[in-house]
């Protein structure tokens, strides 16, 4: 027995040490990313391209457009590399950052103490944004509160998952947002939730959406941030200066006006003005 007891105590300690040379492998290769982009000069950043002003396919020229491929595009090419924009979606996006198939998401990702888990991110926010709710104009439902035991429709990942459970929705989560919009207009639930920047422009359009309105005021805000691997320090502080720069110099600000982006963020205002003032 004492053989025994010896033996499993020697494997446990072997599997132990292997345990934590491979973790610490992970983290010195997960830290090499910047690296990488370097040795290669392409950056691959993944993005969401469903619809709305943060990412769409461009109808005429087949081409990604919106707020966050702008972001993409000029990361790239401040690293002066070329840049591979990588589609994602809500319900993969975590997945393909952790698997290395991505270096870093720009990809309509709210920060949330359970992603903070799971991702690195770059310490500036460079937007903030709160979910909207698209219900029928005649629906019943006009506070959030209102939603308890209703259907709502959502995106697999959703940042608003947690607060709408909070709420006692009942969630039908999908695997865009396009998939989610249209099960609303198919009266399979009485709102969808998603950003109030996909929202708020798509019922401003009017058209086939003139039947259905906004729910306010934006459900849990909360700031928008480049996302990384946990333990990439490297690559988190050369993109911080480039963040703040976008705030200080007002591009952002630019960028969310080019991009049609409605209601305006007060966000890109209170962080301009904060970072001019104290120059970090």
């Amino acid at each position: 027995m004492s053989l025994t007891f010896t033996t499993a105590r020697r494997g446990l300690l072997a599997a132990l040490i292997a345990s934590a040379t491979l973790a610490g492998s992970v983290a010195a290769q997960a830290d090499a990313t910047l690296d990488k982009i370097e040795q290669r000069q392409r950056l691959s950043v993944g993005v969401v391209l469903s619809g709305g002003p943060f990412g769409a396919i461009d109808p005429a020229t087949r081409e990604p457009i919106g707020f966050s491929v702008d972001l993409a595009r000029d990361l790239a090419r401040q690293l002066n590399v070329k840049l591979e924009l990588v589609a994602v979606q809500p319900a993969n996006r975590v997945q393909f950052l952790q698997q290395g198939k991505v270096d870093l998401l720009i990809a309509n990702m709210e920060w949330t103490p359970e992603r903070d888990k799971l991702l690195g991110h770059v310490p500036t926010p460079f937007y903030r944004v709160g979910g909207s709710a698209a219900l029928a104009k005649d629906s019943p439902v006009h506070t959030w509160a209102e939603l308890k035991g209703q259907p709502v429709c959502t995106s697999q990942g959703s940042s608003y998952t947690q607060a709408l459970i909070g709420l006692g929705a009942e969630l039908k989560a999908f695997k865009t947002s396009a998939e989610s919009l249209l099960a609303l207009r198919g009266n399979n639930c009485v709102a969808a939730v998603h950003d109030a920047t996909l929202i708020n422009p798509l019922l401003a359009k009017g058209g086939e959406w003139s039947g259905y309105r906004a729910l306010s005021p934006e459900l849990n805000p909360a700031p928008s941030v480049i996302w990384t691997r946990l333990g990439e320090g490297d690559i988190q502080a050369r993109l911080d200066p480039f963040v703040k720069q976008w705030h200080r110099s007002g591009w952002l600000i630019e960028r969310e006006q080019a991009n049609h982006i409605t209601p305006a963020s007060p966000a890109l205002v209170e962080l301009r003005q904060k970072l001019q003032g104290d120059g970090a």
